[in-house]
């Protein structure tokens, strides 16, 4: 087999941002926006053949000789277990980086590249071939994109290097066994350690495993989703500084402590009361609207909670008045400040109504993505299948 894809979903917060951080319940979720990656093997190495990256989205090729990566980086260690980036290291891949000439309004992409390099060269060597990424996500908007790369990029590598067991490859997407999706995992993590410092494992989490997780000072429980929620997503395009908002988060509560623990029980209690409800089976329509309802009214006593913390935004108000026009419960997801903001999507809202929303909110300025939430995790398939497909 010469060639694999690989289909990893982005992520949303549903419940408990910045809460969690003070030990409060938080709830991710599956989005059914993937990065696609696609893997396939150079020609028979010479000695010198290249390792090639394809970013779609960027319009960027790099590529490095394998003599290259081996007189920076020394002789290949390869390895099935996850192996995490030394320092030292990480100094000489970005020597590598820098060979590629990233012009300036794309220089937020080394981080990624860094990643790419550790973990290509670890799981395969300095053997030749390329990746192809393009993603459904809008990059540092708060939806997993960078957690999304790295498991479809790890995928890929393992499966064409031997290490993951798959049954015979069959047409179509194929899921992995938990076994080789927990491999996966920690693999992806490696990359989101080079990626972000510090990340806390729940985006490459949700991107392998898909549905939803409920999580809580670094405890992660699996949710089964009875039915997968419609979401439309609003990407607001307005940047913000995650760590200056979680900082200021924590100024608040310094400044007004017995307030502040209040918001962050009753946000914990809101994460916990979600959970059961998603979990609960939804047997008809009646049933459906009841728990839509539920949740609606949860989401809107989470966004009060989330002003309360102070990282409110005006494109997010202008967001949340505008759906609430068309009678909709929205509120932001991750670190606010800007970035995303959710909208739940009833079962029986009518296309047209729908239409009419996203209009309104393009008109705005803002991007409008309709998704499904808690849906599939990582998928890979062999052969020809289109990378969008």
């Amino acid at each position: 087999m010469e060639e694999v894809r690989a289909r990893a979903p982005g992520k949303i917060i549903l419940s408990g941002e910045h809460a969690v951080v003070h030990g409060a319940t938080a709830i991710a979720a599956a989005i059914d926006l993937y990065t696609h990656a696609s893997f396939r093997l150079g020609p028979p190495d010479n000695g010198d053949g290249s390792v090639v990256l394809e970013l779609k989205d960027s319009e960027m090729v790099c590529s490095w000789t394998s003599s290259r990566l081996k007189q920076v980086l020394g002789d290949p260690v390869v390895s099935s277990t996850p192996v995490s980036c030394s320092p030292e290291r990480i100094k000489l891949i970005a020597t590598l980086v820098e060979e590629q000439k990233i012009p300036e309004a794309k220089i937020w992409l080394s981080a990624g590249l860094s990643a790419f390099i550790h973990l290509y060269t670890s799981i395969h060597g300095y053997k030749p071939g390329k990746v192809v990424l393009s993603s459904d996500l809008p990059v540092g908007s708060g939806l997993g994109s960078s957690a999304s790369f790295s498991v479809a990029v790890v995928a890929t590598l393992l499966a064409l290097s031997g290490f993951l067991v798959i049954n015979e490859p069959k047409s179509g997407w194929l899921k992995l066994s938990t076994n080789e999706l927990e491999l996966v995992n920690k693999w992806a993590f490696e990359g989101e350690k080079i990626i972000h410092g510090k990340p806390s494992g729940i985006d490459n989490t949700v991107s392998t495993f898909g549905s939803m997780i409920q999580f809580r000072l670094g405890e992660l429980t699996h949710i089964k989703s009875s039915v997968p929620l419609r979401m439309l997503i609003t990407n607001t395009k307005v940047g913000r500084n995650t760590k200056a908002l979680v900082a200021g988060v924590s100024e608040r509560a310094t400044r007004h402590q017995d307030a502040m623990a209040a918001v962050f029980s009753a946000i914990d209690f809101i994460s916990k009361e979600l959970s059961t409800i998603i979990e609960s089976p939804a047997v008809d329509d009646i049933s459906v609207t009841a728990r839509e309802e539920k949740i609606e009214e949860l989401m809107e006593m989470n966004q009060g909670l989330l002003q309360c913390m102070g990282v409110n935004h005006a494109s997010i108000e202008t967001v949340l008045r505008t759906t609430l026009k068309y009678k909709l419960v929205s509120k932001l997801t991750g670190a606010g400040g800007g970035g995303c903001v959710l909208t739940l999507l009833p079962k029986v809202l009518s296309k047209s109504v729908l239409d009419k929303v996203v209009a309104e909110l393009e008109s705005c300025g803002f991007q409008c993505l309709k998704t499904r939430v808690g849906g599939k995790g990582l998928e890979i398939c062999f052969g020809e299948q289109s990378l969008s497909s």
